[in-house]
């Protein structure tokens, strides 16, 4: 990538002034809300320069435990010379394109970005362009928008195994009843990927969608109440299973079945992200499985894009393994390959992955549970 002339004098500045070097990769922007990590010490922005990354909330707990650090030291192993610009939008869209902002203003050579809201988000890819920035869209697809790369999973089949998984575990038992339908926020397209999958599936089912939701922000506090209305219009003996498109929201709407008298290992729930606590949920019973997504993959993947642009080359020969419509364009893409896990195969995946460890899991009443599916 050929730098800007506005590049060109930020990388003059910042090499003739001491001052200056300290403004470069500024490790905090409190007008932002942007909380700034550097990725080393070193003050040689000619390599490689600054990456901003722009993730979109904490609920998820997968973005700061995986997400953020996996992406770190993996541009720190590739590039000592760059440096990490960090925010959290905490699930706000305009605090997002502040920080985005922020990032540009102060320079970045591209942008690592997972929108809270894709629609809102193009402005931000527009004016990155403008300034010469290429960005990536991290996890959600930004459509409409020139964006550079794009690296996920494949977001139909994430659907697809959930349905599949949920509608197996059924079987013949639903006939003629319902299923709850939790989908993710209708602000972020991954959502739309995941209920179109879950639908190819479930439109052909056995059972009958009785109650669906798109629940804003992820939430799990309105997944609860969505599964509590669901519960109410529906009759609890009505209700044969729960698709949740992620972990957060199933323990949601695991809540509201204990509030409504209900057993929830008598109700099959799906989930996704492999959090922790959906782990141990799917160990004793109370949630039915979940989505291992390689995070891990994931983040290194986007890191070694973004150094490689960073740095005015391509990405390396064969990370790239598609191409995604995007509406203003096809757009290079990794695609990755999601997992559908259940307690048979646990200790196979997460555990065997290193994405976490028996120690996380298996601590007090879970131990137990633990033992019992051969995790130690």
């Amino acid at each position: 990538m050929i730098p800007t002339p506005r590049w060109a004098l930020t990388a003059l500045v910042c090499l003739s002034a001491t001052t200056a070097l300290a403004a470069c990769g500024s490790s905090d922007d409190k007008a932002s809300g942007n909380n700034t990590t550097n990725a080393t010490k070193t003050t040689d922005n000619t390599k490689g320069g600054t990456i901003a990354l722009l993730l979109p909330e904490t609920k998820t707990t997968r973005y700061e435990l995986h997400d953020r650090p996996t992406f770190v030291a993996k541009v720190q192993a590739l590039c000592p010379a760059c440096k990490i610009d960090y925010a959290n939008a905490n699930q706000d869209p305009v605090r997002q394109q502040q920080q985005a902002e922020a990032a540009i203003t102060k320079g970045a050579k591209v942008l690592v970005l997972d929108a809270v809201d894709a629609k809102a988000a193009v402005a931000t890819v527009n004016r990155a362009k403008a300034a010469g920035i290429p960005v990536i869209a991290y996890d959600r697809l930004i459509t409409g928008a020139p964006i550079a790369y794009y690296v996920s999973f494949n977001n139909v089949k994430v659907g697809e195994l959930q349905a599949q998984t949920l509608i197996d575990k059924i079987g013949a038992a639903g006939r003629g009843k319902s299923i709850v339908m939790l989908n993710g926020s209708p602000t972020d397209p991954s959502s739309g990927d995941y209920k179109r999958g879950a639908h190819s599936v479930l439109d052909h089912a056995q059972v009958r969608i009785g109650k669906e939701y798109d629940t804003q922000d992820w939430s799990p506090d309105k997944a609860e109440r969505e599964m509590e209305q669901a519960i109410t219009a529906l009759g609890k003996d009505r209700i044969v299973g729960v698709y949740s498109a992620n972990d957060g929201m199933a323990s949601g709407a695991i809540a509201a079945m204990k509030g409504g008298g209900i057993d929830p290992k008598s109700l099959p729930t799906t989930g996704q992200d492999s959090e922790v606590a959906a782990i141990q949920r799917i160990l004793v019973g109370d949630q039915y499985m979940t989505i291992y997504l390689r995070i891990k993959k994931q983040a290194e993947a986007s890191a070694e894009i973004a150094v490689a642009l960073a740095q005015g080359k391509q990405p390396p020969a064969g990370l790239v393994n598609a191409k995604t419509d995007n509406g203003a364009g096809q757009v290079p893409s990794v695609l990755l390959a999601p997992t559908a896990v259940t307690k048979d195969n646990i200790k196979d995946t997460i555990i065997a992955d290193d994405f976490l460890t028996s120690k996380e899991i298996c601590i007090n009443k879970f131990a137990a549970a633990c033992k019992a599916a051969g995790i130690n």
